[in-house]
């Protein structure tokens, strides 16, 4: 059950679940470089996973432009040379009702959270069928399964993802690359922490378990769908939410 040596690109890794997910794979002796749209703190964060005794390298990327996505990856594989573990992290929110949603915030959580991940998964399984080999993780939500009102965007660019993943799971299967999905529920990170008591009160009741997960509970999961005993398993989304979607 051994990664080390590995090159992982985690997408949206500057905070909160991606960030875990990174330390996760450092902590394994992947080599890991970590992209986010703000160049300051991508650099911060993979100093400090370079403590850990691993290549690191923080990349500024929008994912929802494809000359950018681009230039991330041939930088990736300049610095070092391979990719074999994309996570397609990186996402927003831009709640409201639907009937007061603008275009414009429909607009926004598709291109990163759904076309984000068509731009990142094409251009690294373009590199991964020179190896045969390759492990890609999407993040997508319990949202995507039950829905959540005021998040008529988010939810189905999450739901989007799903079908995405078994389509490209079916389409590499016989290329040694497989595609699966994890979704979270409520997660304890600043976006959840932002949420009014009462709210994150009554979401708790939802929960068999009882409690919020934490960014590690997700990160342990994709880590597992990256392993190369994990091989036959593609096509599948991993629910780690409580019991709350079951």
């Amino acid at each position: 059950m051994d990664l080390k040596g590995q090159v992982a690109f985690v997408t949206g890794g500057t905070r909160g679940i991606g960030k875990a997910i990174a330390e996760a794979f450092a902590r394994k002796g992947v080599h890991v470089a970590v992209a986010g749209r703000n160049q300051e703190k991508a650099a911060e964060v993979a100093g400090s996973l370079s403590s850990l005794g691993i290549q690191s390298a923080g990349i500024k990327l929008d994912v929802s432009n494809a000359d950018d996505v681009k230039r991330a990856f041939d930088e990736i594989l300049k610095i070092f040379g391979r990719l074999d573990i994309l996570i397609n992290n990186a996402g927003i929110t831009k709640d409201g009702l639907l009937l007061r949603m603008k275009e414009d915030d429909w607009d926004a959580v598709m291109n990163t959270n759904l076309r984000g991940v068509f731009l990142c998964s094409k251009t690294a399984i373009r590199e991964m069928l020179s190896r045969r080999y390759g492990r890609i993780v999407n993040i997508t939500s319990v949202a995507g399964f039950m829905g959540n009102p005021g998040q008529a965007n988010y939810s189905a660019a999450k739901a989007g993802i799903v079908g995405f993943t078994k389509t490209a799971a079916r389409e590499y299967a016989g290329k040694g690359i497989t595609v699966n999905a994890v979704a979270p529920g409520f997660i304890t990170t600043a976006m959840t922490d932002a949420l009014p008591e009462n709210v994150r009160e009554e979401a708790r009741k939802l929960i068999p378990l009882g409690r919020f997960g934490t960014v590690e509970d997700i990160a342990h999961a994709v880590t597992f769908l990256s392993l190369p005993e994990s091989g036959y398993i593609t096509g599948q989304v991993i629910h780690v939410n409580g019991g709350m979607y079951m």
